[in-house]
Formats: C-alpha cells, sequence, structure tokens
C-alpha cells in the first residue's frame, strides 16, 4: 500500500538528485519515508536518499518496494508548477502508479524490482577531514576545474587549514581555496585525492547553491557529500570513488 501527496518541487529534488547517476531504481516505500540507493554502471559513484513522511502533506505506506524509470517520472513531475501537489497511489493489483496533479491523472507502468540493478552496501569510512561549505562553492570549483581537465582533486592543507582543489590540464591548471573564514567548519586531517570530474559534475547539478554541504576526505579514499532537502525533512548522501594515482 501507498498513498501519498507531496509539492512537485519536493518531488523533483529527490528525484533530481538521483537520476544524475542512474536511469532507474528501487523505491523502498517505508513507513516513515521513501528511501533510494543506487551506484551508476560502472560502480564509480553511489547516492543514497531519505525523504521523510515529514516531506509530504500526507503519507501512507506499509513497507513495499517499486522499481522506476525515473526519466518518466521526472517528465510528469515536471508537468507540474513546483508548488503543485502530486497525488502517487499504488495500484497493487495491476502495479501501476496512479499519479494525480491539477486534473492530470497519468497511470506509469512500473519496473520488477528484481530486475533493477542491485543497490550497493554503502562503506562505513572513518575519514580524517570534514569540510562543512555551500553548495555554490562546490558549483564555483567544479565549473572552474571543468575548463582545463577531466578530473579534479580535493584536498585539505592541514597546516594552513585550508580546503583546496587542484585541476590540471595539458597547458593549463586551476587552484582554488578556501580557508576556515570562507568555510562553515573544517576539520583537518591528511586528505587529497583525485576524482572525475563529469561524476562530480553530475553530482553538483543536484547540490542547491544555499545548501549546506558536508564533505568528508581522505587520502585515496572515496569522497562523501552530503547535504539535507526538502527543508531538511530529506537528505542525500554520494559517494564517489577516487581515480588511484600511479607514482
Amino acid at each position: 500500500m501507498f498513498n501519498a501527496i507531496v509539492s512537485a518541487g519536493t518531488l523533483r529534488t529527490a528525484l533530481d538528485s538521483v537520476s544524475v547517476l542512474v536511469e532507474e531504481c528501487k523505491l523502498h516505500l517505508n513507513d516513515d519515508e521513501i528511501a533510494i540507493r543506487a551506484v551508476d554502471p560502472a560502480n564509480v559513484g553511489m547516492v543514497d536518499l531519505a525523504l521523510s513522511a515529514d516531506a509530504f502533506e500526507s503519507y501512507e505506506a506499509d513497507g513495499g518496494v517499486i522499481g522506476v524509470n525515473l526519466s518518466r517520472l521526472q517528465d510528469i513531475a515536471g508537468m507540474a508548477g513546483s508548488d503543485d501537489l502530486v497525488h502517487l497511489e499504488l495500484d497493487e493489483e495491476t502495479r501501476k502508479l496512479h499519479i494525480s496533479i491539477d486534473g492530470l491523472e497519468y497511470t506509469l507502468a512500473l519496473i520488477d524490482p528484481e530486475s533493477v540493478r542491485q543497490e550497493p552496501d554503502i562503506p562505513d569510512l572513518d575519514l580524517p577531514a570534514k569540510i562543512v561549505l555551500e553548495g555554490r562553492d562546490i558549483n564555483r570549483a567544479v565549473k572552474a576545474a571543468d575548463m582545463v581537465s577531466d578530473h579534479i582533486a580535493l584536498g585539505v592543507e592541514e597546516d594552513a587549514e585550508q580546503f583546496y582543489v587542484d585541476a590540471e590540464g595539458d597547458t593549463d591548471d586551476v587552484h582554488f581555496e578556501l580557508d576556515t573564514e570562507d568555510l562553515i567548519d573544517l576539520t583537518v586531517g591528511p586528505a587529497h585525492s583525485l576524482f572525475s570530474l563529469d561524476y562530480l559534475k553530475d553530482m553538483n547539478k543536484a547540490i542547491p547553491g544555499d545548501a549546506e554541504v558536508t564533505i568528508d576526505l581522505g587520502e585515496e579514499f572515496p569522497v562523501k557529500l552530503h547535504f539535507d532537502v526538502a527543508e531538511a525533512d530529506g537528505s542525500v548522501t554520494y559517494m564517489l570513488a577516487p581515480r588511484i594515482q600511479s607514482d
């Protein structure tokens, strides 16, 4: 059983955060939240989304799992204004999702959850450095790096207490740094890892500019980016595997 009403803006925010990595996923319709965990086909980027029942105008669910094509669901949600309400109801017999938006009725065929790529186990990493900054600063860093390279290094300068971003191209380089005055918070520790810029660009698309983003970072370890959505009634965690640098 699943019957819920949510604003189109909240629904789109949740879907966008997952669709930057995968085209289809499993939705866990838990009694207190919708949860999605997915990994991209190359096993490089992972996403973990939780959207609390408090983010909905009304919410009833009993723990089922459905498979959805994200782009089709996004297209439907895109028919509504951000403040419009979207009514979602699962038909248990036909295994289809009925969607109502201001007079528009849509019936979405679902995917067999068993045919959707297996959900990843997100490792519980105890990474030494923690950086808390605004989403717009990540956007600046990613855009600057994209001008010169297809990979990006993230790190912490412990003595100077700075978070830095480096990108090296064939001819041009970019260096971007933020000190404690520019950051919301910083826990220094040994941290320097290289990542594919394409993945960070995709993740960056889903990070609001005014979001408070926590980055957990180590040396040649995955990076973890965490931020809240839906007025803190939802949360998104990305994890991105590093590109190991050869000596």
